[in-house]
């Protein structure tokens, strides 16, 4: 396996298993097994767990940027944009359920440890933050545009602490309706004064 393949699965494997057992909880080891690579070949790549953090962190903050503005390239509108955001709790529902949030489980334990990576981790919610400001200052919002993206924020992230604290409850849907709702009322509000 070339070396950058290597890299990549590592990153790729130490991605999940942050996600589904915590930074703190994961071992050089474990990443190692997933890959299927001796730990010396493993040390090859990375000398650090926290390098490996910072990789991780590193394509979470790309993997997100190119959802986001794949949604905006791809001509939706700043409504449809801000929509398709709040979807993203439907599309990983079962995740998020079994795990919780990626990027708050993950800002979160970091926060505990007061780990140095907790602003890197933070720089997510940075990314989600100015994509949604700028969205509702597109739909003319912008005196409120950083306050009503904080809000979507919040209320995201939210639902998906309670969907994993409440598995088996309808609680998601309900909850991502709701937003859906208040999106519409939004740019209903916006519409009004146009």
């Amino acid at each position: 396996m070339a070396a950058s393949a290597t890299r990549e699965k590592i990153v790729t494997s130490a991605d999940r298993l942050f996600y589904e057992r915590g930074f703190e909880a994961t071992s050089f080891a474990d990443v190692a097994e997933a890959v299927g690579i001796s730990r010396g070949n493993f040390y090859y790549h990375f000398k650090t767990k926290d390098q490996i953090l910072d990789a991780v962190i590193e394509r979470r903050i790309k993997d997100r940027h190119d959802m986001l503005y794949t949604w905006v390239d791809d001509g939706q509108s700043p409504k449809q944009c801000v929509a398709s955001f709040i979807g993203i709790l439907l599309m990983n529902n079962k995740k998020i359920r079994s795990f919780g949030c990626p990027v708050g489980t993950l800002f979160s334990e970091l926060a505990k440890l007061d780990h140095p990576a907790e602003p890197g981790a933070r720089e997510i919610f940075d990314l989600f933050r100015i994509w949604l400001r700028r969205r509702f200052e597109d739909m003319g919002r912008t005196h409120d545009a950083d306050a009503l993206a904080m809000h979507i924020l919040a209320r995201s992230q939210g639902a998906a602490t309670l969907a994993n604290a409440y598995p088996d409850e309808p609680f998601l849907e309900d909850e991502v309706n709701q937003m859906i709702a208040w999106l519409d009322a939004v740019a209903e509000q916006n519409a009004q004064k146009d």
